[in-house]
């Protein structure tokens, strides 16, 4: 999961699509591989407070880089940046909660529902209920089926769909957002998103002792789930067309549970997979299809 998903993807031609491509699917490993190092600092610092210092590190660094305290503030444009900051910073927090208590691949497929929904919310095609069917479907398998279907923790489950709650609210508001400040807006919301978060970070604060030995991990998340993968989808959006963006996202739940596998030893089994292929699956085909009908709908 990333906060960076709701800037619009520019079409830019004369260039090889191989590069952006490249970078996008670097800035998804960097995003998951961010998450992974979190989740392992959650017996040392605990979710809460890592949420909160993922956020604030990652607030310095793209306020250095973006300057959010350039942006003109006016009496019609500050609502949508708000709430944009707002459910970044809850989509963040509770995210982490899901992350504490379910494996990383299926706390991300949940999440995607949020996205999901945003594209079929606004599509107008029959066929897209048939791509939230397969994304229901996906969810289903991951419910309790019997003693060995290696039950899910219900309220991780609750937590992940939260926070896809809130990632739809983020895309919705950040696109306004991204129209009236542009790429500054992203750091402005990091910054709103910070003050949600600083009550939660002050509650559950660790001790100097015990944060100093890992505050480089700490540094080396905010880097790996913020500035870099900002930086690298900023340039590969003005490159890629919006549909190939939309589908290439649907890999993360994947991008995810494969470092889950690989760092956390979280081996999913077999049905799991098969849900996160269902609901990767919907994801690609409701993008794919939002993004066929807008070529007719440009077309001549």
């Amino acid at each position: 999961m990333t906060e960076q998903h709701s800037q619009a993807p520019e079409r830019s031609g004369g260039h090889s699509p191989a590069v952006p491509i490249a970078m996008l699917l670097v800035a998804m490993l960097s995003v998951q591989w961010g998450a992974s190092i979190a989740k392992a600092l959650f017996p040392i610092l605990g979710a809460t407070n890592m949420a909160v210092l993922r956020i604030l590190f990652s607030t310095l660094f793209m306020a250095i880089a973006l300057r959010p305290w350039k942006i003109r503030l006016d009496r019609g444009n500050w609502r949508a940046l708000l709430l944009y900051g707002l459910a970044l910073g809850s989509m963040n927090l509770t995210f982490y909660q899901a992350l504490e208590r379910i494996p990383m691949g299926i706390a991300v497929a949940i999440e995607f529902v949020g996205p999901l929904g945003v594209v079929i919310a606004t599509s107008r095609r029959a066929v897209d209920f048939l791509w939230a069917l397969l994304a229901i479907a996906g969810l289903a398998l991951l419910t309790p089926l019997g003693p060995d279907s290696h039950d899910l923790d219900p309220v991780g489950m609750s937590f992940a769909l939260l926070a896809g709650l809130f990632w739809a609210i983020y895309i919705l508001a950040g696109k306004r957002a991204g129209q009236d400040h542009g790429s500054r807006s992203a750091a402005a919301g990091m910054l709103i998103s910070s003050a949600l978060a600083l009550p939660f970070g002050v509650a559950t604060a660790s001790p100097v002792s015990v944060l100093l030995p890992v505050l480089p991990l700490v540094l080396a998340v905010g880097l790996l789930s913020g500035a870099i993968p900002y930086t690298l989808e900023m340039v590969a959006l003005r490159r890629m067309r919006p549909g190939t963006f939309g589908i290439l996202m649907s890999l993360e739940p994947a991008i995810a549970a494969m470092l889950g596998a690989l760092t956390l030893q979280e081996h999913l089994p077999l049905l799991h997979w098969v849900a996160i292929c269902a609901v990767m699956t919907a994801s690609a085909g409701a993008v794919l299809t939002a993004a066929r009908t807008v070529r007719v709908a440009d077309a001549p």
